[in-house]
């Protein structure tokens, strides 16, 4: 599944990024906001007005837009969340 598949509210890990298919400048900036593998993601809302760009994630404690085809890059697993 893709980062941009994942259901509102699930928690995930990213495990791969398909960086050559983002520009350089792109790529740096989302390493540089810590979206990489290993990062636990979820879904906090998608897109203005019922549309599907960009996403909001939830990253740690930030929360960081993000456009549909960065998130279509990543690969995500599904995490339990020990509550």
């Amino acid at each position: 599944m893709t980062l941009d598949q994942l259901p509102h509210g699930a928690h995930a890990r990213i495990t791969s990024v398909a960086w050559e298919t983002l520009a350089p400048e792109e790529a740096l900036r989302l390493r540089a906001l810590g979206i990489d593998e290993g990062a636990e993601v979820s879904i906090a809302h998608r897109g203005v007005f019922g549309g599907a760009d960009p996403l909001a994630i939830t990253l740690g404690r930030m929360t960081v837009a993000l456009r549909r085809v960065h998130a279509a890059a990543m690969q995500v697993s599904l995490e339990e969340v020990a509550e």
